[in-house]
């Protein structure tokens, strides 16, 4: 089962990159000249979480404030924000236990770590946004 941090990953596109770069092209004919080559690795592509996010907000009629708010960042991607929904997602990142019981430190912590975590998977994060 995918966890919550998987939702929010897909939401953002991660893996949709992947996806597209492991569809095999058709090979072009073999010449007489070509030497075969081995293929050529391919680099994890950066997703552009904040482009992707201020699209989204931009649509949204609701004014939500998603670079400081996990709650916020939730809404925007259509995911439950739900007070038992974000302990779940706490506990799938390994949030502290000291933090789990005060909502308002497990939402500044959760926020970073989600934020931390997309640009450790391939996302283009801001530095001003993880610290």
């Amino acid at each position: 089962m995918m966890g919550l941090f998987g939702s929010i990953m897909e939401k953002l596109g991660f893996g949709q990159v992947a996806a597209q770069a492991a569809t095999p092209q058709p090979a072009a004919a073999p010449t007489a000249t070509a030497a075969p080559t081995a293929p050529k690795p391919t680099a994890m592509s950066s997703v552009d979480v904040v482009g992707k996010l201020e699209g989204l907000a931009a649509k949204d009629p609701q004014k939500l404030n998603w670079k400081t708010s996990i709650v916020d960042l939730m809404k925007l991607l259509n995911l439950d924000s739900s007070l038992t929904a974000r302990k779940e997602l706490a506990t799938e990142l390994g949030c502290p236990a000291d933090k789990m019981g005060d909502s308002a430190q497990m939402n500044v912590w959760l926020h970073k770590a989600v934020l931390q975590k997309l640009a450790a998977n391939g996302g283009n994060i801001p530095k001003e946004l993880l610290s």
